[in-house]
């Protein structure tokens, strides 16, 4: 009773940070969150190193220690490819190189409205063909993301297969949104125990990424695409969420294609909640870090 009561508090505080956040002028919805990145996701025991990928802004983010350099994490950062950046996405690559102890490089790849789909799959590549170019081989390289940056890390394993390329060695997806069709039974079962996303929301996300586009493309609704031969993959997913259906559709997706892929629901979270600083957050990254390294011995 007590821990259900503990969950019920922090839900409505997530709501809240989340209303502070949230703002339909998406100027200042991107500020808000690079702030809130900056502030929480900053670490005295980690390196930050900008770079540059062709013109497109990058952000190495380290351990500072001995630590293993062979495989590393591209990370494609969530915000519903409207918002988010590799300053917001400090909550998540800071405890994704500390636990993991591999350099992750997340970038900033454009955003819609002003650069709907397939301008974000298109710097996708691009930071992708980067790592190839530093010598990395695609079999050294983890692709992981929240949210949107789960549909990106998705869609450009999708965009690499079809181009016959090799794939990376594993993915590792929180909360991915992986259907623009929303027609998953949470939309509406999740409605109203997510404290943080809403249909509304969502739709707005759509009409600004892939307004005019057929919302069943692969490249842009993975779920829809062709797994055979896919890298292993683990999904966590909170059990309040309304893109629970997202992550439970994809994992059987996978496993009819045959793709080694597990996956973790954690009971009362919500979206994205390794992004908080608190216990269950942790305990999630330790295992995205046993996932990789389970695949990368």
């Amino acid at each position: 009773m007590a821990n259900t009561k503990k969950n019920q508090n922090l839900m409505q505080l997530v709501r809240y940070v989340h209303g502070m956040v949230e703002n339909t002028d998406l100027e200042k919805h991107r500020q808000s969150q690079d702030h809130i990145g900056a502030l929480m996701g900053n670490a005295k025991e980690m390196e930050y190193k900008e770079v540059d990928i062709d013109g497109m802004y990058g952000e190495w983010v380290s351990v500072r220690r001995a630590h293993m350099k062979k495989n590393i994490i591209l990370y494609c950062h969530g915000g519903g490819y409207s918002t988010g950046s590799r300053l917001y996405a400090r909550t998540l690559t800071t405890k994704l190189a500390a636990s993991t102890s591999m350099d992750v490089l997340c970038f900033d790849y454009r955003l819609a409205p002003e650069n709907p789909y397939p301008a974000a799959l298109e710097d996708g590549l691009k930071a992708w063909n980067y790592l190839m170019l530093l010598g990395y081989g695609a079999r050294d390289v983890i692709v992981a993301g929240d949210s949107a940056g789960g549909n990106l890390a998705l869609a450009l394993t999708l965009k690499l297969k079809e181009e016959k390329r090799l794939l990376p060695r594993g993915l590792v997806l929180m909360s991915p949104w992986t259907d623009l069709t929303s027609s998953g039974k949470s939309f509406t079962e999740k409605a109203k125990v997510d404290p943080v996303l809403d249909k509304e929301y969502i739709d707005r996300m759509i009409t600004a990424y892939a307004e005019g586009q057929d919302l069943k493309n692969p490249l842009i609704s993975p779920l829809f695409g062709d797994f055979e031969g896919f890298p292993s993959t683990y999904i966590q997913v909170g059990e309040n969420e309304i893109l629970l259906s997202d992550s439970l559709r994809l994992h059987k997706a996978l496993v009819d294609a045959n793709v080694p892929v597990r996956i973790d629901r954690f009971k009362g979270m919500w979206h994205v909640f390794q992004m908080s600083p608190f216990k269950t957050a942790y305990e999630a990254m330790e295992k995205n870090a046993e996932f990789i390294y389970d695949i990368c011995r």
